[in-house]
């Protein structure tokens, strides 16, 4: 494969080119080697890697999950507990906003369906988010 910069990696992975900086800087993409104009020059890996952190991102992991697992992927052979075990525990913050949302959710309905009358002055909306 030749190599790519990082303008092609950015648009291989429809990643911004700054995040790709961001994660060499924070240690989840190794750096590429450099040409001799002193261009970043990816390969392959870092395009399988990147690829791997933009799902696990869109999957709503935290950078430091996207950590953990990464280098869990790197030990082939190891027991697929440890990776359970944070998928777990990511579905577990998934459902918790869920829940979240869904109290928003009926708290906003319940706002709205009392505020359909009246002034502004007489608003139940504006009275909601009013300070007591």
């Amino acid at each position: 494969m030749e190599r790519l910069t990082i303008g092609d990696l950015a648009r291989a992975t429809r990643t911004k080119v700054e995040t790709i900086r961001y994660y060499e800087r924070i240690g989840l993409l190794p750096a590429p080697p450099r040409t001799a104009g002193n261009y970043r020059a990816y390969a392959a890996e870092h395009l399988g890697r990147l690829s791997f952190i933009r799902r696990a991102r869109d999957l709503g992991f935290p950078l430091d999950q996207v950590r953990e697992l990464l280098a869990l992927a790197d030990q082939r052979k190891r027991s697929c507990e440890a990776v359970d075990a944070i998928a777990r525990q990511h579905l577990a913050e998934v459902e918790r906003k869920i829940a979240d949302l869904a109290a928003l959710r009926r708290e906003l309905a319940d706002i709205i369906g009392q505020g359909r009358q009246g002034t502004v002055a007489e608003c139940r909306i504006i009275e909601a988010l009013a300070p007591t």
